[in-house]
């Protein structure tokens, strides 16, 4: 499940549910209201909606309640675009937060290290070696998007409502 605008610029957005396996389209919800989703994927029966296993969604604090409520089974997974997105915009924070302002710096933190050239690590290790912090907070990036492993944390975001989140595969299960 997503939101997509319905003009460039606008703030007017429509709800838009997709079987990512199946390759379709589900449903195009003319609505981003919470109330307005529930009631149209109500319609379908609670059979149909039982066999939901997973649902992916963005940050938006709503999407999680909605699932819960119309979608007894389903675990809801925050897609990785959405979560590297906010990842780098707060690795990016850190690096200003800590001085580390030279040009070049934010590209080298933000592009993924297997597609650094050697140049650009030994430049990428002179800026992680400023500050104790942005190297963490590099290396938590680098494990983001291919981990296998199941990591725990809170993401504090204003979309998200501070909700907890675990990373797992792909993406990240929220847990309100």
């Amino acid at each position: 499940m997503d939101e997509v605008s319905k003009r460039k610029g606008a703030r007017e957005f429509v709800t838009v549910v997709s079987d990512v396996e199946r390759a379709c389209l589900l449903e195009v919800i003319d609505s981003h209201k919470q109330q307005d989703i529930l009631e149209t994927l109500k319609q379908q029966p609670i059979e149909v909606r039982a066999q939901v296993t997973e649902v992916s969604v963005d940050m938006w604090a709503e999407f999680p309640k909605v699932i819960k409520e119309t979608f007894p089974n389903a675990v809801v997974v925050i897609d990785r675009f959405h979560v590297m997105k906010l990842v780098n915009n707060t690795l990016n924070k850190i690096r200003r937060c800590v001085g580390v302002t030279a040009k070049g710096s934010k590209y080298l933190l933000l592009k993924n290290n297997q597609d650094l050239t050697e140049t650009d690590q030994e430049q990428l290790e002179k800026f992680l070696s400023q500050s104790a912090c942005l190297r963490f907070a590099y290396e938590m990036k680098e494990e983001t998007p291919g981990s296998a492993r199941c990591v725990t944390g809170t993401i504090s975001d204003r979309r998200s409502g501070g909700a907890s989140y675990s990373l797992l595969g792909n993406g990240w299960i929220c847990s309100n």
